[in-house]
């Protein structure tokens, strides 16, 4: 049985490893993809996007996602950062030209990610084909975060695990909301 100590060492092998990893056109792509979802850019253009093209659904999905990323923003950056202080992956496994965004906040949750699964989470039951195109970039941002330096795997599961919560509460209080026939 494992101990606190093996998933510790497991989960800095983990980041070791996938800092050093990845062919060069990968080291050219992350930057894209971490500016895209810095401030949540991406997300906030992606909701604009789909309430202004897909008439009722696309607007219902937009505000879902915009509320449960919200949510899961305030959950991973305003509670969970504030309770667990842990340091970042160690300068030396990072690229240089990586270390200068390096923010300097709690590494353990993502907040990015946490808002990434968040508003796919919620915007897949509202329109599971857009939700599948925002999950495939969810999935991107996580590893990205991992990838750059910026976060160990276990910061990016519970990142995810965060956003994926506060999709199902927005779910759940939408639902609570909607009007019942007797």
């Amino acid at each position: 049985m494992g101990t606190k100590a093996d998933l510790h060492d497991g989960d800095r092998l983990l980041a070791r490893r996938a800092i050093g990893w990845g062919p060069p056109w990968l080291r050219r792509v992350a930057p894209a993809v971490e500016e895209a979802a810095e401030h949540t850019k991406l997300w906030l253009a992606t909701a604009a996007a789909m309430a202004a093209l897909g008439g009722w659904r696309g607007r219902t999905a937009a505000a879902a996602g915009v509320a449960a990323m919200a949510m899961a923003q305030v959950l991973s950056n305003g509670v969970a950062k504030q309770m667990c202080h842990r340091r970042r992956p160690p300068r030396e496994w990072v690229p240089p030209e990586e270390l200068q965004d390096r923010p300097d906040s709690s590494s353990f949750p993502s907040g990015h990610t946490a808002a990434a699964f968040a508003f796919a989470g919620a915007v897949t039951p509202v329109w599971p084909a857009a939700g599948t195109a925002c999950g495939v970039s969810a999935v991107l941002v996580a590893a990205e975060r991992v990838h750059s330096g910026a976060h160990f795997p276990s910061d990016v599961a519970a990142g995810g695990v965060i956003g994926l919560a506060a999709a199902a509460l927005i779910r759940g209080a939408t639902d609570l909301l909607r009007p019942r026939a007797f």
